[in-house]
């Protein structure tokens, strides 16, 4: 290798990690003035470091199998904040790449306002914050704590204003931040976090947080923490019925109340991208079903949609959960006193039968079962369909590739076409599901699809989802899915 090429190398390196540190700013502003979340193929690059930024460019040749250059998506930005856009949610990466494609001669600004032509039409205002509860503060809660504040922006969107727990023994308030601030799966948090125990609060990137101590819903006035109209949040799931989640919609404060399990009775089981359009304003209660259910049914749809599900069966392959026991202990479930880290626990799962709840069309034609097995985070979801057609391997990964691109259930569905990945990889995976291409097997119409999912953090991005819509945060996203 001649010094031309090593030093042509560092010197294309150098100039695209200053593009990309100038548009750090860029980004920052837009987001925190003007509530456009902006990102790259599905990626986000707020709040991000330079080499995440470039890595997030980089990621596009996996998919498009050509180079993403910052100097593309650079003068993209410059145009929106010239614009002055205000809430929503912008791809760069694949406005960029469009241009590439379908330019035809136009100016890049030109494009782009074309692009944004339905957000430049309406009056563009600032939308107005809304409080939520987080009731439980367990795995799920941290994550939807952490969530939720990289979302805060400049205070328009959803405000965490409070967490209900049972006070614990010794620094409850201490331990509470300390397990915010670092997670053994997750990582560190990234920001700060200030402990005022003088107020029983937490203040997270600027954020402040009450934290009520109550042993059950009926003890809180949440209007005598400035709290109204609020969103609950139950992630404890102590409650799974109208009646018991019913004492949380009942406190002063409260105006609806999220489940982060599957709901019993009549609540409505809402599965983002699938049925979420079922959610009506004079639904108090509702639940966001399981992480499974979560993970399997987008796939489920998109397939049924293009093929048609004659039959089936999911075989879930799950991370261990508090629910079981470290070390061999009673339990009342069967198998689940088995220490956890140590073994394979065949278990039941509800989440085959479940998925009939957000997609009616599929009663009866799926059957389910569980292995836990000895990871912390991280699962996978085997389905084993026969379609009502034949399709070849290479179309039924294009297929599903392509969903995961340009679909409405892009947020839902991501794809992997690499012979290397395993389950570590797909920690803080922002979809409800993967699909793995490289491990797709097809013979005539009997096939078997398999996702990946983060049964914690992919499962919350999907609570936040809903909990947007119910907000009324839940901003148009460019470039329009055709």
């Amino acid at each position: 290798m001649s010094q031309d090429v090593r030093e042509a190398s560092l010197s294309d390196w150098t100039l695209r990690e200053e593009t990309a540190e100038s548009m750090i700013p860029l980004i920052g502003g837009l987001y925190r003035k003007n509530n456009v979340v902006l990102s790259v193929y599905g990626r986000p690059i707020i709040n991000r470091s330079v080499i995440d930024i470039l890595k997030a460019h980089r990621f596009v040749r996996q998919v498009e199998k050509e180079e993403l250059s910052v100097q593309e998506t650079y003068p993209v930005i410059t145009i929106l904040k010239e614009m002055g856009v205000k809430s929503c949610h912008i791809d760069i990466g694949k406005m960029a790449v469009n241009f590439r494609k379908e330019g035809n001669g136009a100016s890049l600004e030109d494009f782009v306002k074309a692009q944004l032509i339905e957000l430049t039409a309406q009056e563009m205002t600032d939308a107005e914050g809304k409080d939520v509860v987080l009731y439980g503060f367990g795995r799920i809660g941290r994550l939807l704590a952490r969530i939720m504040v990289e979302k805060a922006g400049g205070g328009t969107g959803m405000r965490l204003r409070a967490i209900v727990v049972r006070k614990g023994k010794g620094d409850d308030l201490v331990k509470r931040a300390s397990l915010l601030r670092r997670d053994s799966i997750h990582g560190s948090f990234k920001g700060t976090i200030q402990v005022d125990e003088e107020n029983s609060a937490l203040i997270v990137n600027g954020t402040y947080i009450n934290i009520i101590y109550a042993g059950n819903p009926t003890e809180i006035d949440y209007t005598q923490y400035g709290i109204k109209d609020a969103l609950l949040i139950d992630n404890t799931g102590v409650w799974r019925d109208a009646d018991g989640l019913g004492q949380h919609a009942a406190c002063n404060g409260i105006s609806r109340v999220l489940l982060t399990a599957p709901g019993k009775g009549d609540i409505k089981n809402i599965v983002y991208g699938v049925n979420h359009a079922d959610m009506k304003a004079e639904d108090t209660i509702l639940s966001a079903a399981s992480c499974t259910t979560n993970a399997i049914t987008p796939v489920l749809k998109a397939l049924n949609d293009q093929y048609g599900v004659e039959c089936g069966h999911v075989e879930t392959v799950h991370s261990y959960t508090n629910d079981q026991n470290l070390i061999d202990n009673y339990h009342s479930g069967d198998r689940r006193g088995r220490a956890a880290a140590l073994n394979m626990v065949i278990t039941e799962t509800g989440a085959a039968s479940a998925v009939a709840k957000a997609l009616p069309e599929l009663k009866g034609k799926l059957t389910g079962n569980a292995i836990r097995v000895p990871t912390p985070n991280v699962s996978m979801a085997i389905l084993s369909l026969t379609l009502n057609k034949e399709v070849s391997r290479e179309d039924l990964n294009a297929f599903l590739r392509d969903t995961s691109l340009h679909s409405p259930l892009q947020k839902q569905i991501d794809y992997v076409a690499s012979p290397e990945v395993v389950s570590s990889d797909f920690v803080g995976n922002r979809c409800a599901g993967i699909v793995d291409g490289e491990a797709t097997i097809v013979s005539g119409n009997r096939v078997n699809v398999y996702v990946w999912y983060d049964n914690e953090y992919g499962y919350s991005c999907q609570v936040v989802r809903i909990a947007e819509q119910l907000c009324g945060v839940d901003y148009p996203a460019y470039p329009l899915v055709k």
